[in-house]
């Protein structure tokens, strides 16, 4: 068992055995003492690369910022497009379909009936196969342009790792 006395021993023993290097350390005065011209040099050179290289990674994260930013502010136009698309072609289905009622109407006889129903059914046929055309040519350049945009970005992002 360790007592308190055998404790002290231990300390007084460390302490004898290094007070000639405690001496000389508080003989040394510090104002004094210069630093050589090499160590301020490389402190100078150490806090230019460290300068150097947050300008780096500043002007990286700007460029990420700024590809996200493309790929969500094209995103969100594109939304809208579809959105609005998708609203005109609602409302130009309801106003052929009322233009059929008018003239489904207008009709004298049961074959006259029969052929504007006939006539009203293939013309929405044609526009129906034209929306379809068109809409697969809209996102088949939009996943072009997509995949043209997340190349560049990925581009951008990859010389940033290189420079970094």
């Amino acid at each position: 068992m360790t007592t308190e006395t055998d404790t002290n021993s231990v300390l007084n023993t460390f302490k004898a055995a290094f007070a000639p290097v405690t001496d000389a350390l508080k003989n040394i005065q510090i104002q004094n003492v210069e630093v050589p011209e090499a160590a301020r040099d490389f402190v100078k050179r150490t806090a230019g690369t460290a300068k150097d290289r947050a300008a780096d990674l500043h002007a990286g994260s700007e460029k990420v910022t700024a590809a996200i930013e493309t790929a969500v502010s094209n995103s969100v136009t594109e939304a809208a497009k579809v959105s609005r698309n998708i609203q005109q072609a609602i409302y130009e289905d309801a106003e052929a379909f009322f233009a059929g009622i008018d003239k489904l109407a207008s009709a004298k006889s049961i074959n006259e009936a029969v052929q504007i129903q006939s006539d009203l059914a293939r013309a929405r046929g044609e526009v129906f196969v034209t929306r379809a055309k068109s809409t697969t040519e809209y996102f088949g350049k939009l996943i072009a342009d997509g995949a043209k945009t997340a190349q560049e970005n990925f581009s951008k992002v990859a010389s940033y790792g290189k420079t970094a």
